[in-house]
């Protein structure tokens, strides 16, 4: 690792947890920051793909509480 970035990474860890979760979360959003604009139709058709499937009733919702408690569970 280059003696620049361990600077930094030492000098973040130094941060309060709250204060290091904020950054991480600005460093992650920066490298989303060049936009996709195939990706994003894609989601789309995607989301609307699967929004008529559910109002057609071809699949079965959950409420989002029992989602979390099942992924919960598998951790």
């Amino acid at each position: 690792m280059p003696s620049k970035i361990k600077e930094i990474e030492e000098e973040a860890l130094r941060l309060p947890s709250h204060e290091r979760a904020q950054l991480a979360e600005h460093l992650i959003h920066s490298l989303d920051e060049v936009e996709d604009p195939e990706a994003e139709r894609l989601w789309i058709e995607e989301a609307e793909r699967r929004y008529q499937e559910y109002k057609q009733g071809k699949v079965k919702a959950k409420p989002a509480g029992m989602v979390f408690k099942e992924a919960r569970l598998k951790l």
